[in-house]
Parts: structure tokens; sequence; C-alpha cells
């Protein structure tokens, strides 16, 4: 069985894939692509059990084959070719697979086809389509508060509810939480689910620059995210998540509003200052001033900046954990951004200053004790 393709288009589509691949594995084969032939076409699968890929490309081809090759040994001899056609040739009884360049042949051993795992299909799914530059706004928004701590493996994915009046996305470590809603985004059956986070980085990294059309299918064990040539599927969080509208707070008497990139830099500059456990730094707010401050005692290390900004409300001194707010106002894109505020010991919510059109977006940051 032989066929003739592309370097840098096989290169191209092995890499959108190759992150799916996991190193250390039990299962030698999980280190392989499957390349099954058919039709002048190529489909190339991978996959970690957990979380499958794949894509295809038009190959030269007189007959059909399918075989496993290592992944790791192929990337990097395609990386080094400058773009030629390659020519595959494998034995389909002893796996062994020949490829030949303009200057030079290398041979490698492949795997049986038939022990690659079976790739999950959609059977009774339902579908949900939504534009790629809709969806990869909300694994950006939402990716950053996804929890890595297994023993809660609710929070360990992002949260898609499925409405009649629009879709949210919802993410939360338990310190921080993002709820992002698209109005534009709607779907007859109600449903909801819980995408793991390596799924939604591949995917993220994976989306076209333009925009298309994703189809998202589901069922109550997998999802199933396609466009164009390419599918993404990966086997959801079974746990129940939980009620993430009752942690948070309604009467935030509190508005503070200010520019994004001042405060976002006074806190990278403050928050060096800090605690290396806690990452400290408090807000003092008074009038149309507010005052950053952090300390480290073990050190002496202590450091406090002033900025301008608009508030309304009473005085105020709440601490939140730097890193948190850094990481918050660093996925925010408005040039202001308003804190809603209410006792030192409940919760601060942070929303863009300006809302586009179809979309709701609401940060929540837990408070931490303030040390005098």
């Amino acid at each position: 069985m032989r066929f003739v393709v592309s370097t840098t288009q096989l290169l191209k589509k092995l890499q959108l894939i190759s992150g799916v691949i996991s190193t250390n594995t039990v299962l030698p084969i999980l280190e392989d692509f499957l390349f099954d032939i058919q039709g002048g076409k190529i489909k190339i699968f991978a996959t970690d059990l957990e979380t499958s890929m794949s894509t295809e490309l038009e190959v030269e081809a007189k007959e059909d084959g399918r075989i496993a090759i290592p992944a790791r040994i192929l990337l990097d001899t395609l990386k080094t070719l400058p773009e030629q056609p390659l020519t595959f040739s494998f034995d389909e009884k002893t796996y062994g697979i020949e490829i030949s360049s303009s200057t030079g042949k290398y041979k490698l051993a492949g795997e049986n086809p038939e022990d690659f795992p079976k790739i999950p299909s959609a059977d009774d799914a339902s579908e949900v389509e939504i534009p790629s530059e809709v969806l990869g706004r909300a694994i950006s928004q939402t990716l950053f508060a996804v929890s890595n701590d297994e023993l809660r493996p609710a929070m360990t994915g992002v949260f898609f509810q499925l409405q009649a009046d629009g879709t949210t996305f919802v993410s939360t470590d338990a310190s921080k939480l993002v709820k992002y809603k698209r109005s534009d985004v709607v779907s007859k059956d109600p449903a909801s689910f819980i995408v793991p986070k390596k799924a939604l980085q591949l995917l993220k990294g994976s989306l076209p620059g333009e925009d298309v059309r994703v189809a998202i299918s589901y069922n109550s064990s997998n999802a199933f995210f396609s466009f164009r040539d390419t599918l993404l599927i990966c086997r959801l969080v079974d746990a129940k998540y939980p009620d993430y509208n009752a942690v948070i707070p309604v009467d935030n008497n509190n508005l503070l509003t200010i520019n994004r990139l001042d405060f976002l830099n006074t806190l990278k500059r403050v928050s060096i200052f800090s605690n290396k456990t806690t990452y400290q730094c408090v807000l003092n707010i008074s009038g149309t001033e507010l005052k950053v401050s952090s300390q480290d005692l073990d050190f002496s290390n202590e450091a406090f900046e002033r900025l301008n900004c608009s508030y309304d409300g009473e005085d105020l001194e709440i601490a939140f954990n730097a890193r948190f707010l850094i990481e918050m106002l660093g996925v925010l894109e408005t040039e202001e951004v308003k804190i809603e505020l209410s006792t030192p010991t409940r919760a601060g919510i942070l929303v863009p200053g300006v809302v586009e059109e179809g979309e709701q977006l609401l940060m929540l940051v837990m408070p931490v004790m303030l040390n005098h």
C-alpha cells in the first residue's frame, strides 16, 4: 500500500491534532496517529481515550488501507523536511513503513491499526451550531477559572448551559467564578453538560482564524465539535455542576469604576511585595481615590500606590488575592472595568465597562481575610 502527500500539508494537519497525544501512556498505541486512506483521502486520528481528534486531507493513492504510525518520530522528521511530495509505503502484514523524499528514505515500524481504540460516534446526539468566533471567545473568557482539583471533578471543566433564551458558559475553582452568556446562541431543547479543560484548550488552539460555524453534538457521555474537516470528541465530565447563581451576591451597593490597564499594572507591581502564600493586596477606596497596598512581614517588604477612580458608595477596605484580579483584568478587554462590592467579607464582582450586544460577562472573586 502506498500514497503520496505534500510535506507541509501533512505536517500542518498532524500538528493540529498532535496535542491530544499523551506521552506517558500505558498503551503504546496511544502514542500513534491512525492513518485511514480511502478514496483518495486520508483521515488521521489521535486519541488519549478521553479526548479524540481527527482531520483529513487529499492524497494520491490507488488503493485503500490503514496503518498506525508513531507520532513523535513522524512529526520530528516532517519538521525538518522542505516542502515536497512524500511517498509513504507500508506493508499491511508486517506494519513496516518506508517514507521516501527527493533525497532519502526513512524506515520505521508501525503498529496494527486494529489495536487503535475505537473512536466514539455521535449516537442519539442533539446538535447546536455556534460561530467559531463566539465559541473561541467563550473559551478564552472562562478557561482560566477552571479548577485543577481532581477531588471536585465538576469544577475541572466549563459548564455549557443551552437554553431557548441563550447559552451560558460557567467556570469556577471556588475562589473565582466566570459566567459568560450569549443571547444570540439559542437551543430549542434545553441541555447542560461539562466539557473538560484539556478538550477546550485543544479546541481553542484549532479553531480557524476566520469565522466558521462549529456544529456541537452531544449525548449523555460525549460532546462532538465539528468544523471544516476537523472533529474533536471528548468525554463529558460525569458530575453535577454546583448551583453557581447561589454564590453571586445581588445587593452590591458600592460601585468602583476604574481604568483597567492602570489597575492591572498597579496590581502587578504592588503584588511583587505581597506575601507569596496569600498574594494579599488591600484595596482602600475613599471618594475618587483607590489605594492599593501589600506587605510581606517575613521579609519586611511593602508597597502601595494611589489611583484615580470613580466610586459610588461608602468608604471600604477589602483584600483580594492579587493573582486572581490580575488574571481577570488580563482576560477583560474593555478600557474601563466596573467592580461591584458590598462588605469586606463578600465576593466582589467584575464586569466590563462596555458590554457588546448579545453578551453578558460577570467575574466573581472571593475576598481574603484582612490582616492588620
